[in-house]
């Protein structure tokens, strides 16, 4: 082999390039199906216990049921045969008590008389000596009074109005000094006081009125809407408002109390004479 010199290529790269010539390949076979060369189904031995299971005979056993005992063994060895009853046995054994006899007593006869008027502690405070007192007098005279009173349970406020007029007499004050207003319930009350008291004609103003419990709260919402209404009248107007409203569960408890328009009157000409003592001293 002869070097050249014009080719750049190492000397073993020189030898011709042999071309392998291979024999093109048959035509391949196509691929078959899974199914079609898949190993032929051999049946597998069964189990010994399958065979055992198939091959037992099963032994069908015949249920026998027991002959009743007789009733003498059946019981427990202390206790006797029941005896065969012709009748039947009643549901119970020992006989009920016998009911009480019942005496219809005459219920006690319930009278209208008015109920006791409970005591209350005895009136009067002992002023400490060395101290200067302002107390009022229930004294009427020269005093100007009104008195308003509610026509509702009207048996009882015209007892209310008549106490109340006799102690004003009997305190002093004439009659043509004495004003009379007449309002429907007592929870207009306050609202005729007010308007009394701001005329500044009378020196005190008597409210007389009743209330009694009825089924509903209507009982309540009158008595305290009464109660704080006279007492704003007389904050409002520094005249004194005496506060002379039965407010009671009964009737009879209502007429039990109707001298409670004397400590109404007694309330408000104290108040009255307090109030002119007390401006006569500031002047």
């Amino acid at each position: 082999m002869t070097e050249r010199y014009d080719d750049f290529r190492r000397p073993f790269d020189l030898d011709e390039e042999v071309e392998e010539k291979r024999n093109p390949d048959p035509d391949p076979e196509p691929e078959r199906p899974p199914w079609e060369t898949a190993k032929p189904y051999e049946p597998v031995p069964a189990y010994a216990a399958e065979d055992v299971v198939e091959e037992a005979e099963v032994e069908e056993v015949e249920e026998v049921e027991p002959e009743p005992a007789p009733l003498a063994e059946a019981l427990p060895a202390f206790s006797e045969p029941v005896p065969a009853f012709s009748e039947p046995v009643p549901d119970y054994a020992v006989e009920p008590d016998p009911e009480p006899e019942t005496t219809d007593e005459p219920e006690p006869e319930t009278t209208d008389e008015p109920e006791p008027v409970v005591d209350h502690a005895p009136a009067g405070l002992d002023v400490p000596d060395g101290y200067r007192a302002l107390e009022g007098e229930s004294h009427g005279d020269r005093l100007a009074v009104a008195v308003v009173v509610s026509r509702y349970n009207g048996e009882i406020t015209n007892r209310l109005l008549e106490r109340a007029l006799d102690e004003l007499e009997l305190s002093g004050v004439a009659k043509d000094a004495i004003t009379i207003a007449v309002v429907p319930g007592a929870f207009e009350l306050p609202l005729a006081a007010m308007a009394l008291a701001k005329t500044r004609r009378y020196a005190c103003v008597v409210a007389l009125g009743c209330v009694i419990r009825g089924e509903t709260k209507h009982f309540d919402f009158i008595s305290s809407e009464a109660a704080s209404g006279l007492q704003l009248a007389a904050l409002e107007t520094g005249t004194p408002v005496s506060f002379g409203v039965l407010t009671c569960e009964t009737r009879q408890q209502a007429e039990a109390r109707i001298d409670r328009a004397v400590d109404a009157v007694h309330s408000a000409l104290e108040m009255a004479d307090m109030f002119t003592k007390l401006r006569a001293s500031a002047g």
